[in-house]
Formats: C-alpha cells, structure tokens, sequence
C-alpha cells in the first residue's frame, strides 16, 4: 500500500533555517555596509577637520614669518644661522601642541640685500601628522612701482593722456585726460593756477577737471612720505664699488660739459661713453625760467663694453648719466654726486627710447636721479620709455622750447623740427618731487602732442634693487595654497 507524505511540513524546518540564514547574512552584510560607511564617513570628517587645522597652523607659520620679518627684515633664515626648512610647534591656546609648521624661505637677493621674500608654509596636526596642508606667500614692502605716478605737487594730465594705473598727488590733480586706474590726492581742495590751466587762482576740490572717469577720483587720502620714499643713494653706492656692482667716478671738466652715456644691450651689457661735450639750447622750466640747458651730447669717447652683474645689478655714477637702450635683467641706475664737493644734484636724461629684452617681469629699469629726470630737445617724435623713474630732488619732464629764426631764447635752426614731437608712450612709475611736465600749452606747442602713461604690474611685485618703497611694512603681495 503507498504510503502518504506530507512534504509541506517535512520541507519547513529546513526552509525556515535556509531563510534565517539567508537574511542573516543580507541584514549583515547591510550592517556592516553602514558600519563602515559611517566609519569612512568619520574617518572623511577627521581628514577635513585635520585638513583645515593643517591649512590654519599653514597659515599661522606665514602670519609669524611676517611678524619676523617686520622685527628682522633682513633676516631670511628664521634667527637661526643655518638652513631650513624651519620647524615651530604651534601651540593649542588650550594646551599643548596642536601641531607644527615647516617653512622653507627664499630670498630674492641682489647686492646682498632681499627685494622680495617667497615663503612656503607646510602645517601638520598633531592628531594625523602624514596629512598636511601647504601655503605660499611672497612678502615685500609696497614698492612705488605699483603706481603709474607719485608726486609731491600738484600735477595736470591734459586732454591728449591717457593714464593706465593709479595717481598719487601729495598737492592737487587737474586730470583732463582719460584714466583707467584710481585717481588720489592728499588734499581736499588746493589752488589751480595758471600753471595748470586755470585762468586765475581758483579754488577746486583733490580732483577736479574734465575728465571721463570721476568715480576713480579719491581725495584726500594719506600723504606719501617724500623723505621715505627718497633713496639712501649711498648705499647703492656702497653696492655699486663694494658688492659687485658698476660705479664710474666723477667725470673731469665743467659740470656742464661731462657725464655718462650708457646704452643698454640686449645681450646683458652695457656700453659706457664719458661725454665730453654738450651743445647748449634754451628752455624754460618751472624751476629755472628760461635758461640754457645742456642735455645734447656733442662729444664723447668709448670707455668700453661691460657685462651687467647678475648678483648686483646696480650701476653708480657720480655724475649726470644719459640712459638709453634695451635692458636684460633687472638693473638699477643712479645718479648722485656725494664727493661732497658742493655741486649741483646730477640728473638722468633720456635721450631715446629704452625698451626691454622680454616683457615677462624678468627684465626692468629703476632709475634715480639726484637731480631730475629729463627728456630733451633732441628726442624721437614717437618715444617709448620703459621704467621706474626717481627724481629725488626735482622733475620728471621735457622742458620748454621754442623755434623763431632770429628770436631770443630760441633753439638753433637744426633743432626747429624737434620743438613739437607726436607721442609719448611711458611705461612704468614716475615719482618726482618738483613740478614737471612733456607737454606745453593747450593745444600743445612745444613736447608731445599725445601721452600714454601706464604702470607695470610685472615689476609691481619684484622691482629692480634699490626701488624706493611707499611702505616700510612687508606684506604678503602673492598668495595661492600649494
């Protein structure tokens, strides 16, 4: 007889187990997805927090390096003598070491002394030291290459200039002309005089005239200090016959007739000429009225070809010095007599056009003068200048001229044509200290017609040696997290 089998209730035990099991391990494995998920989730949250306190202890180890540097400015190895890098813990202000903070520092030297200080920061915590977190900063003082002009007195940009960067008058400002920068003036209202257009003595605010860009006017802001932005001419001096630099010594003759002519090379050198002779013309300046001038160079003798030091680009010369040429390298130029002979303060003329070898923030021009900085009669029609110009102790400008066959004061004859030239384009810094000028008269009747000023952002950040400084403070001038 067959028998009957319940296969139903002989399957449930073994199915019942099966099903725990298979669940078991389905709830198991989800449990342990999000055990460590929430563990990778912590341990995500621990690296963020330990990353941003390795990015704050970073950024702690360049705020104390500004802080040194303001107490020992010229200190680039941490107060200790050796190599770096450095390491400092840093302190909880709770209580024991948060961390530490590793800083290499490279120092932008020339003639042994910085110009720019680049400084790298690596913070670590003490809770996940293989994790850091790195900084860089780049620290100078404020040069006055971040403007396109400084002047201690009142200045006038006519109609035909454009201005590229910002302006900084410790007197008054008439900008006629069109500027794409910020606008400043120390005062708020000064006394426009017939030397800047005005018809009478007139009352007029910082800023005033007609032109196009009034919300960049800014009046009165801080003055700039004349006495720190002047440059202590004997340390470069100093640099130029002790540390490795070029320095040519007072020239012989009448002080009218002698100086330097240095034309820049392309190549990294220079070549230097003792003038001998200069033809004189008459001009009119703000400062002398009409007088003559001997700024053309009729003679001179080749004293030879001399390579520009990379390690201290300074060239001192205690006498006037003509400039011109294509510069390679960073290259600082001054002009002072401190024989102590009682001379008059030597100036820097300009006489053609002085350009660069490479437009990268490589290559660059600081040129001081004792005395002025000047362009004279005989200069190109359209003329390109590139630099910081110093004019410690006067002007920046193109004096007066004019031509009358016969008339007093004249120019001679082969000169008449160079009178009214067509376009100055300036690019760099001008700071003077007494009024100046290229263009006279509206419409202009004797300099150029047209001028374009802007300042040079590559040189903004890492000047030549020896660029006088609008601020003694160093502060970081490049930032970026590495």
């Amino acid at each position: 007889m067959p028998h009957n089998f319940d296969m139903t209730r002989s399957r449930t035990p073994g199915f019942v187990l099966a099903t725990v099991v298979v669940f078991g391990a389905v709830f198991l494995t989800i449990g342990l997805g999000i055990v460590g998920y929430l563990l990778t989730m912590q341990r995500a949250e621990e690296d963020r927090i330990n990353g941003e306190q390795a990015f704050d202890i970073a950024e702690a180890g360049l705020n104390y390096y500004a802080w040194h540097l303001y107490h020992f400015p010229t200190d680039l190895k941490d107060g200790t003598g050796g190599s770096g890098p450095y390491v400092h813990e840093y302190q909880d202000p709770e209580g024991g070491t948060a961390g530490t903070f590793s800083l290499s520092i490279n120092g932008n030297l020339q003639c042994n002394s910085p110009t720019v200080i680049d400084i790298t920061s690596t913070g670590a915590t003490a809770g996940d030291p293989t994790l850091t977190s790195s900084v860089f900063g780049r620290y100078a003082q404020e040069s006055v290459a971040n403007y396109a002009y400084i002047t201690n007195v009142p200045i006038w940009f006519g109609s035909s200039s454009t201005v590229y960067g910002r302006v900084l008058s410790n007197s008054g400002v008439r900008m006629d002309g069109s500027n794409l920068s910020e606008v400043e003036s120390a005062v708020s209202s000064w006394t426009c005089t017939s030397s800047y257009g005005c018809s009478s003595n007139t009352n007029e605010p910082g800023v005033f005239g007609t032109g196009g860009n009034p919300a960049l006017w800014v009046y009165p802001v801080p003055q700039v200090s004349f006495g720190n932005i002047s440059v202590n001419l004997s340390s470069i001096k100093t640099a130029a016959k002790s540390d490795g630099g070029l320095y040519f010594p007072q020239a012989s003759g009448s002080a009218n007739q002698r100086g330097y002519h240095l034309i820049f090379n392309a190549n990294g050198t220079v070549d230097v000429y003792q003038v001998t002779a200069t033809t004189p013309v008459w001009s009119y300046s703000n400062a002398n009225g009409w007088a003559q001038e001997y700024n053309i160079i009729a003679s001179q003798t080749y004293l030879g070809n001399y390579t520009i030091p990379s390690s201290c680009s300074a060239i001192f010369v205690e006498d006037r010095a003509w400039i011109e040429g294509t510069l390679k390298g960073k290259v600082t130029v001054a002009a002072a007599d401190l024989t102590g002979d009682g001379g008059a303060n030597p100036d820097i003329i300009l006489p053609n056009n002085i350009t660069y070898a490479a437009y990268d923030g490589s290559d660059g021009l600081t040129a001081i003068a004792e005395g002025n900085v000047l362009i004279p009669l005989n200069s190109p029609d359209q003329m390109t200048v590139h630099g910081i110009f110093v004019a410690q102790n006067g002007e920046f400008g193109r004096n007066f001229y004019y031509y009358q066959n016969g008339g007093q004061d004249s120019v001679p004859s082969q000169y008449a044509s160079d009178v009214l030239r067509t376009s100055l384009t300036a690019i760099g810094s001008f700071v003077y200290d007494e009024q100046g000028g290229v263009a006279w008269g509206s419409p202009v009747t004797s300099g150029y017609q047209t001028r374009s000023y802007s300042y040079d952002g590559t040189l903004a950040n890492d000047p030549p040696p020896f660029t006088p400084y609008a601020s003694s403070q160093y502060n970081i001038i490049l930032w970026r997290q590495e």
